[in-house]
């Protein structure tokens, strides 16, 4: 299933062309609160020029309507409501279908309720191989659909549907670099959140964010570098709420740990090296897992990589003896050393002190997207390679047992501005919609503010202050094969530690797909991180950044 294929069905298979623009104009009406469907719109259009006509022949104009023995339809029932006015006002207009008011239409089950009640009209609990998602479905559907003028009428009189067009207006307002412009759009779609959009939840919400580092782009470009620095104490507490909050980081270290595990089984010296250490949440489970193995723990090092603490604290090394005291309470012998480095890109294969006798594991939890800064930062194209083939090169000279690789599935590394908007706005909105169905309210406040920041990096930076560069699987799956890496299957024991985890969750949005071997988490069907792991073709001694493995 392609990560950004609208429409797509469960399974693989694809609606027609046609079908698919329809269901996603139907949901729009749906969502605006209209009980209309798309092969009744012409319908419409045409009972709308007969009432306007009516009226303006009309002798006593609409007076009549105010009138309390006359009862009128829902008007969110647009067809019925329609033909009740001209009923009431000229009982028989040429060219009506009948002279009485026609029963509403009967439709299938609501097509987006909100089971949450957040406000935003997200989801229901059984939703069709034809419904949307999320609400970001129209965000491109509407740019690939011609809608009848009635229609777009009615769709923008929705004012969370209307932020949604100015929004992109806006952006490609800054995309041609008409400033004044934008300025005056980000002021009406300010005006919106605070007279028609709530803010709190749904579209409001999310928009909220866009806006925010929309502004931060036009009229502070050298702050929005702060947005991402992955530095300090702060940084480390919002990453710690936003695992609380939601699936997304247990899933990427369960998954890359029952793949370590995997690859290190018979063997007793193993080195695990973390390209983000942060707070060590994911080794503990690890180190618990090895400690019951089948004929006993092996001797365990981990390297952890992290940023230098601005206070002049030893963070990794107060990590590393949490850790240590761990081990030793379930009789593991281990040994950890930390490497600060503000990027991957400073870290030398020398500084990791890889032995002969170790059984070596890369893990990289959404790191790798960083070291594709230095080719848009020196080209502009983004598509060169950068600081990820370096690196590469000598993650393979280790001769690594496994690298387990988890990346966002989204595609936020396009050199054009507006496409990087509409995905990051089509991503982070189904992000944001599933985090909807967190308890802890704490935690998924501190958690929005974490992936905030994700969004201003990917808005309002570019060059070498852009780090969230994310690119989906099939590019991860090319990059790595050419620099000499092999898939390895994650098995049927990662896909059910992968399942058994969301059971902690109570929404019933989020899923687990196995996908050529490796494995996806999405919420309704829309895939949002991937894992995968590697393993080096052959170790390539004759790289001028080869490891010189310690004896």
């Amino acid at each position: 299933m392609g990560p950004y294929g609208f429409g797509a069905v469960p399974g693989g298979s694809t609606l027609p062309e046609a079908a698919k623009q329809q269901s996603d104009i139907d949901w729009q009406l749906a969502e605006a609160g209209y009980t209309v469907r798309i092969s009744q719109l012409g319908q419409v259009a045409q009972s709308l020029e007969r009432l306007e006509n009516v009226i303006g022949n009309s002798t006593s104009g609409v007076s009549q309507l105010a009138s309390d023995s006359v009862v009128h339809y829902n008007p969110s029932d647009l067809a019925s409501w329609v033909d009740s006015l001209l009923y009431e006002l000229n009982p028989f207009v040429p060219g009506s279908e009948s002279c009485s008011v026609p029963s509403p239409p009967t439709l299938p089950p609501p097509y987006y309720s909100d089971p949450y009640n957040t406000g935003g009209g997200f989801f229901s609990q059984n939703q069709t191989a034809m419904e949307s998602d999320t609400w970001t479905d129209q965000i491109v559907s509407q740019q690939q659909s011609q809608l009848p003028l009635s229609a777009v009428a009615v769709l923008e009189e929705d004012p969370g549907i209307k932020l949604v067009h100015v929004l992109l207006a806006c952006a490609e307002a800054v995309q041609r670099g008409e400033v004044a412009l934008a300025g005056s759009l980000i002021e009406e779609m300010k005006t919106l959140l605070l007279t028609h959009v709530n803010a709190d939840c749904g579209i409001g919400k999310v928009a909220g964010y866009f806006i925010d580092a929309l502004s931060r782009r036009l009229y502070q470009p050298q702050q929005g570098g702060e947005c991402v620095t992955g530095v300090g104490f702060e940084h480390q507490l919002l990453y710690h709420h936003f695992y609380e909050a939601c699936p997304y980081l247990k899933f990427a270290h369960f998954t890359a740990n029952q793949a370590i595990l995997e690859a290190f089984d018979g063997h007793d010296c193993v080195h695990v090296i973390d390209f983000s250490l942060m707070q060590g949440l994911q080794w503990p489970p690890l180190i618990q897992a090895l400690a019951l193995r089948h004929g006993g723990p092996p001797v365990l090092k981990l390297t952890g990589i992290g940023p230098p603490s601005p206070d002049g604290r030893d963070s990794l090394r107060e990590v590393g003896l949490k850790l240590a005291e761990l081990a030793r309470s379930v009789n593991v012998s281990f040994a950890f050393r930390g490497i600060a480095a503000l990027r991957l890109q400073d870290v030398k294969p020398w500084m990791l002190r890889v032995n002969s006798k170790d059984v070596v594991a890369v893990n990289s939890i959404m790191q790798f997207h960083r070291l594709l800064v230095d080719s848009d930062a020196s080209s502009g194209s983004g598509t060169g390679s950068g600081g990820i083939d370096s690196v590469l090169e000598w993650i393979r000279s280790l001769n690594p047992k496994v690298v387990t690789v988890v990346e966002q599935e989204a595609n936020h590394n396009q050199p054009k501005f507006l496409d990087r908007f509409t995905e990051a706005l089509y991503y982070y909105s189904t992000v944001f919609d599933s985090m909807e169905a967190c308890q802890l309210q704490m935690e998924k406040a501190l958690a929005g503010i974490y992936i905030q920041r994700e969004i201003c990096n990917i808005i309002c930076c570019d060059g070498f202050a852009r780090v969230e560069r994310h690119e989906p699987l099939a590019k991860w799956r090319a990059r790595l094969g050419r620099a000499g890496f092999k898939p390895l299957h994650l098995g049927s024991n990662a896909f059910k530690q992968a399942s058994m985890l969301l059971t902690m969750f109570s929404a019933e949005g989020y899923y687990v797909e196995e996908n050529e071997g490796c494995l996806s988490l999405g919420w309704h069907s829309r895939p949002l991180i991937a894992a995968s792991a590697w393993r080096a073709a052959e170790p390539d001694t004759s790289s001028p950044n080869a490891v010189q493995i310690q004896t």
